[in-house]
């Protein structure tokens, strides 16, 4: 599987982004999947729903399958969290895996910045950032994608994990 992350600030626009940029990589026939980081408690479960209240006694694995979806659910239950790597192996096989989030993340990123964001940038101190998607011109000597065009992010998102990276 190949591997691109997506980092930048809150407020940035990197999910709306990979919204688009994933719609374009899948209806270029790619299988693409994404993992996302969370910073903050998340539930995806509903309290009172069956699969909620078997967690809620104590599993700690909740498989949820129907006609059309499954979906399992781990808890950690004071375990500390997967590293990127691991949560990797987790995912089925695929073409692509976006990655939003994980900013500290020793893979190639593209950078999401928008002119309202005001915290330094990442491509300045991060090795690892291999472009920036913005609405402004910046003084790097990175790659500039502009953060509106998902088709010319997803081109090179493509370019980049299927031919760059081999090189």
């Amino acid at each position: 599987m190949k591997v691109i992350g997506f980092a930048g600030w809150s407020g940035s626009g990197k999910t709306s982004l990979i919204e688009k940029v994933v719609a374009v990589l899948c209806g270029r026939g790619l299988d693409v999947s994404l993992i996302k980081h969370a910073h903050h408690s998340f539930d995806i479960d509903h309290e009172g729903k069956d699969s909620w209240r078997h967690r809620n006694a104590g599993c700690r694995e909740v498989l949820i399958s129907s006609g059309r979806r499954w979906s399992l659910m781990h808890e950690l239950r004071g375990d500390p969290e997967l590293p990127l790597d691991e949560l990797l192996q987790k995912l089925s096989p695929c073409d692509l895996v976006l990655v939003e989030g994980f900013k500290r993340a020793q893979i190639p990123k593209i950078e999401v910045r928008r002119t309202e964001v005001r915290e330094a940038p990442f491509y300045l101190q991060d090795p690892h950032i291999v472009a920036v998607a913005t609405d402004v011109e910046l003084d790097t000597a990175l790659p500039q994608l502009d953060i509106n065009d998902p088709q010319a992010v997803a081109d090179f998102v493509v370019d980049y994990a299927f031919r760059m990276a081999q090189a």
